[in-house]
């Protein structure tokens, strides 16, 4: 489910253009608006022409709390309108005009294009450079997807349980920098603080059960298994008691030594169930894929560009274990290892299925914060490794990504889903005033 927004809508206007029908025209589309999944419309029902009506307008706005406008151009209108409501609404604005519709009389109807052509050198003139324009028939799905991303980040509560990982110097993030540039505010606790959370032992057993009906276990001891199964139930226990949307866990090197086993076997388990659990402390993979969630992608998780073949064009996207266990490929065996930190690393072990893909990163670097997008197709492999893998040939040629990857400085994990997704990104980028990498 794509994460609720709440979108106002303006038609503007001039009576020296058949404004009547676009009054028709924006009823028509007010209705078409209604079947967009998850969007709280507020409709300015009448036109705006006046100067006067504008300001209402956007006092309606203000005092809902819209998180962005939509500004039409139903006829040409005054230039004042839209200025109006930018200076003070102060959320992303997205311009539309309607179609042209047949002369009558040899005289041109709405003129909407023009319209918005004069909203939009009106705004840019006046500073506004993230402002976006739709000149299609439909509304443009990838700006609302865009305002989710958005809100989804400025109102996200994310744990940060310890630090980073040891030596990921990149993955460090500066939080007020981040809270400039996303919303989001990060919440420190101790390594201890999530598993010393106590669960009821019935959450336990279930998560016990739950364990040895998914995976293969011959390869973990019981007393493993209760570890993992004690871990995800006390993580989800923390999570709703700090009311937590995701949490970013350092999950190495203390993890093991500390409670006995590494978390990843309790990720896998937690983040099919919709929990979004970014490890080694990668603050900014955790908001990416807070991020995917939002326009509506199932179980994001992080992955490792871990090995290139140029001959056969494709990637090995890795990890260590954490994979959401619901996204196996259904012919391999799922299973829990123990193949690292030193016998404690109780891992998921499976290859991920075949289909479309996109991976995402929201990277800071040099004050800058850049979006990393791109698309391919998992394709079918067998299970040689462990930990959580899939074999992808990217959209580009993959001596292309890992240039641009390389050159970046991107960190390195992202965030990847199934399906495509990476139109959203583009557009929350451009009302971000963020560099695309892609």
């Amino acid at each position: 489910m794509k994460h609720k927004i709440t979108l106002g809508v303006v038609c503007l206007a001039r009576k020296t253009f058949d404004y009547h029908a676009a009054q028709d025209i924006y009823n028509a589309k007010k209705e078409e608006l209604k079947r967009i999944e998850n969007v709280d419309w507020v409709w300015i029902e009448d036109l705006v022409i006046e100067t006067k009506e504008a300001d209402e307008a956007a006092n309606t706005f203000t005092s809902v709390g819209v998180d962005g406008i939509v500004i039409i151009s139903g006829t040409f209108h005054l230039g004042h309108l839209a200025l109006i409501l930018d200076n003070k609404v102060r959320k992303p604005i997205l311009l539309w005009p309607f179609d042209e519709l047949p002369y009558n009389g040899g005289k041109i109807r709405l003129n909407s294009i023009c319209g918005m052509n004069l909203n939009a050198s009106n705004l840019y003139k006046s500073g506004n450079d993230t402002f976006s324009y739709c000149v299609e028939s439909q509304i443009d799905e990838n700006w609302i997807d865009a305002i989710r991303i958005k809100v989804a980040m400025e109102k996200a509560n994310i744990g940060l349980v310890g630090y980073r990982a040891h030596g990921f110097f990149n993955l460090d993030i500066d939080e007020l920098n981040n809270f400039k540039k996303t919303g989001t505010l990060i919440n420190h606790y101790e390594i201890e603080a999530l598993y010393h959370t106590k669960p009821s032992e019935v959450a336990v057993q279930d998560k016990e059960k739950q364990l040895r009906e998914v995976f293969d276990t011959t390869g973990v001891t019981d007393d493993q298994i209760y570890k993992v199964a004690y871990l995800a139930a006390s993580a989800k226990e923390f999570m709703t008691k700090h009311d937590l949307t995701a949490v970013a866990i350092r999950c190495w090197p203390e993890f093991a030594t500390t409670y006995g086993i590494a978390p990843c076997a309790a990720m896998s388990i937690l983040q099919s169930e919709g929990y979004i659990m970014g490890c080694e402390g990668d603050i900014e993979g955790t908001l990416s894929m807070i991020a995917c969630r939002a326009v509506g992608a199932q179980t994001p998780f992080l992955a490792d560009l871990s090995q290139v073949n140029f001959e056969e064009d494709y990637a090995l996207m890795w990890h260590c274990g954490v994979a959401p266990a619901n996204l196996w490929d259904q012919k391999c065996v799922r299973s829990l290892d123990t193949y690292f930190a030193g016998g404690k690393g109780v891992t998921a072990d499976f290859v991920l299925k075949s289909g479309p893909v996109s991976v995402v990163r929201i990277d800071s670097a040099r004050g800058k914060t850049r979006v990393f997008v791109s698309t391919g197709e998992a394709i079918p492999m067998s299970k040689d490794l462990r930990g959580t893998y899939a074999k992808v040939r990217f959209i580009k040629p993959i001596k292309s990504i890992i240039d641009m990857v390389i050159k970046s400085g991107l960190a390195h994990h992202v965030s990847m889903v199934y399906g495509d997704f990476i139109k959203p990104f583009i557009k929350y980028a451009e009302i971000m005033g963020m560099e695309v990498i892609e």
